[in-house]
Formats: C-alpha cells, structure tokens, sequence
C-alpha cells in the first residue's frame, strides 16, 4: 500500500501547478488562464505485518476553489476575479472583523 500512496503523492505534486493554474485558453486572440486554490489528501494503510498481502485500505479526496482568471489580450494583462468566491469569502470575514472590533470597543469602554 505504500508504494501506492507514494506514487499518488509523486503524480499529484508534479502536476500542482497545472491544478492551480489550468491551460490557457485562447479565445479571439484573448488569452485566459484560471486561477484557483487546490488541495489534495490520501491516506493508506495495512492491518498487521503480513507484507504485500495484509489486508488493507486507502481513500483520498480534494477541492478546488476557483479565484478568477488572468486575462492577457491588447491593453495587457489583468486579473479577473470570481465575485461569487469573493463574496463567499468575504463575507464571513466582514462578519469576524466586526465582531473582534464590537468586542474591542466594548473593552475599551469599561
């Protein structure tokens, strides 16, 4: 099982940077590249000490959380977000930001 997970391991860091950032794509002489956050994580194990024939298991997973896309075309190059990730990231941070700050405040006053 070990030579199974290392070879996951092997397959996943070399291909890294073209999960984070895809193939370009050319469009009407507009080039966009995405960009986004992954991770991945596997996990494997046997029961005992028999070797290559002990019984075992494995599982894996990952995500990916899309960012936005560099876009090169003739005015230049320029980062296009994903408003949808923005909001759905800044939004609980305005959220924990105020928090911390009401309490400061409150602190402050005493």
């Amino acid at each position: 099982m070990t030579n199974i997970s290392l070879k996951l391991a092997e397959t996943l860091s070399a291909s890294g940077i073209k999960s984070v950032y895809g193939e370009p794509v050319v469009v009407d002489g507009t080039t966009i590249v995405p960009v986004a956050a992954v991770q991945f994580g596997f996990g494997a194990g046997v029961v005992g000490e028999g070797g290559e024939d002990a019984p075992g298991g494995g599982g894996g997973g990952g995500w990916a959380v899309p960012f936005g896309a560099y876009v090169s075309d003739e005015t230049g190059v320029r980062f296009r977000p994903n408003l949808i990730t923005l909001l759905a990231v800044g939004i609980p941070f305005v959220w924990v930001v105020g928090h911390a700050w009401s309490r400061v405040i409150r602190a402050l006053k005493k």
